[in-house]
């Protein structure tokens, strides 16, 4: 471990490093979405419906289902079946004043159409640290899980584009997804797919996103069971459609529920981050850096990636389709012990280590076939491929390998182009 490094972020640098390798370098992805994105590594939403990364203070529901709320606070009834009731303190400012947990319920069944509700919890008032409300909902069709939370964003921001944008279908599956701008300038996205990217427990996890031109960020959740997890399945669907959902999340009050949410001051300006990605290490480059080193037979058929540092292309033998995926990393230094203790050091003092083993998305006969590598010196500069024998890693396999061997993966990895990111 390097000195003056505290053990507990060396830890996490190593577990986000290991993710990255054996997950899909991200996202998730497609990966979701609200904060903290550290070189590329994504919280849980990668693979899911956009990326919602857990902003530390604030209550999130990510697209991939779970509501991600603030350290220490309850994420539904399983945790607590108490909702806060913070009485809303009168302000000698401007400052809205706080909505509290029952305001918040109370503003969230008045939207709902009439049904029976149960379960509640929220959080809200002036000492919350985020504002939400979950509860579950029963029209007489079965009961749902509903939730709604808030978050404060920078406008026009990478954050809102995950927000909003639909996630890439390569590597989440759902069954419909739309973005729209409304008059007033707020985007909105619309997500019906499911809880599980296996599909191996059919819960469904419907969602609306509103994030306005003024940052603030409102989310609307729903199942088809009244937990996100470990629920059995209720009903068909989740109660409320794309339409509901987007008059309920498009609701005037949720807006003031934003602007009464107390500033964090230790939150930095995303627009005041400086920009310390490496010149030509943007995530376009990338792709065409891969795209270029691919053997002729290969047929690219489709390719995409993130801002920085992660790419993929789908590409096609005439044997079936085959996910390639890079990532380039830079300050990885600190984990290369962990990363390439039992691979080989080049004459050059690159590390190397590949691996051969099964996906990690459930779906049937995928395997995953990795380079990764490490270029010497203190940058820690880190180029890993991976590659699979099916298009989508949450699809089943459509051909016995990848279309790439280990060698030509390793190959790839270690060509003097992806230098030029350093």
């Amino acid at each position: 471990m390097p000195e003056n490094q505290p053990a507990d972020a060396f830890e996490d640098r190593l577990t986000a490093a290991l993710r990255d390798t054996g997950d899909q370098f991200d996202a998730d992805r497609a990966a979701l979405v609200a904060g903290g994105h550290t070189r590329g590594r994504r919280a849980r939403m990668r693979r899911r419906a956009g990326v919602l990364g857990g902003a530390a203070g604030i209550a999130l529901v990510g697209v991939g289902g779970a509501m991600l709320l603030p350290e220490g606070s309850p994420s539904g009834p399983e945790r607590s079946s108490v909702a806060s009731s913070t009485t809303a303190r009168p302000s000698a400012s401007a400052t809205p004043v706080p909505f509290s947990g029952d305001d918040l319920l109370r503003e969230l069944k008045k939207l709902l159409p009439k049904g029976q509700f149960s379960e509640e919890a929220a959080s809200g008032g002036i000492d919350a640290p985020g504002a939400y409300a979950h509860l579950v909902y029963d029209d007489g069709k079965g009961g749902a899980a509903i939730g709604v939370s808030f978050a404060r964003v920078e406008p026009g921001s990478r954050q809102v584009r995950e927000l909003t944008e639909c996630p890439d279908e390569t590597f989440v599956e759902y069954d419909d997804c739309s973005t729209s701008r409304l008059p007033d300038g707020s985007l909105l996205r619309l997500y019906q797919g499911y809880e599980y990217p296996d599909r191996r427990v059919d819960t469904k996890f419907w969602s609306a996103d509103l994030v306005t031109a003024e940052g603030q960020h409102v989310t609307v959740s729903e199942w088809n069971s009244p937990a996100e997890k470990d629920a059995p399945i209720t009903r068909q669907d989740p109660p409320l459609s794309a339409a509901q959902l987007k008059e309920v999340v498009t609701a005037e009050v949720w807006r003031r529920v934003v602007d009464s949410l107390p500033k964090d001051p230790k939150k930095p300006s995303t627009s005041a981050a400086p920009d310390t990605r490496p010149p030509g290490a943007s995530g376009e480059a990338v792709v065409e850096t891969l795209a270029g080193l691919l053997p002729e037979k290969l047929k690219v058929v489709t390719r995409g990636g993130q801002e920085t540092e992660y790419g993929y292309v789908v590409v096609d033998d005439g044997k079936g389709r085959s996910l390639v995926q890079i990532n380039v990393q830079h300050g990885m230094a600190d984990v290369a012990g962990q990363l390439y203790g039992n691979g080989e050091t080049l004459p050059d003092g690159t590390r190397v280590t590949t691996r051969q083993g099964p996906g990690e998305k459930g779906a049937a006969g995928v395997v995953m076939w990795t380079a990764d590598t490490m270029r010497p010196g203190t940058d820690g500069f880190r180029v890993v491929i991976s590659a699979f024998n099916t298009g989508a890693q949450h699809e089943d396999a459509t051909r016995d390998a990848p279309a790439l061997t280990v060698e030509q993966l390793k190959e790839i990895a270690l060509s003097p182009e992806w230098d030029r990111m350093r």
